[in-house]
């Protein structure tokens, strides 16, 4: 049994990343979403995106693909949330000494 192939283009990841990060962002703001729903939300955006947008003549390449997208924003948004954490943390630090 062969693989199917499923192609992508580098700027589908490049435009589809930060746009559910911050329409994830935005949702959370504006209709206080409860934290641990935002990173499901993110999965749908990113399934909406790829279904809908990158891969509509391929619905198996869209589903495939809308996962990594929804959860390389979701692990994108908790690198950088952890690094700006630990950056404050170590300021903070600096400022005692």
């Amino acid at each position: 049994m062969d693989f199917p192939t499923i192609q992508t283009n580098v700027w589908d990841a490049i435009f589809a990343i930060p746009v559910i990060i911050v329409l994830t962002q935005l949702l959370k703001v504006y209709f206080k979403l409860p934290k641990w729903f935002v990173p499901t939300i993110a999965l749908f955006f990113g399934l909406g995106i790829s279904i809908f947008i990158s891969h509509k003549h391929n619905t198996f390449g869209g589903i495939f693909m809308g996962w990594f997208y929804g959860y390389a924003a979701i692990g994108t948004y908790a690198s950088l949330k952890t690094n700006i954490i630990a950056y404050r943390n170590k300021q903070s630090q600096h400022k005692k000494q």
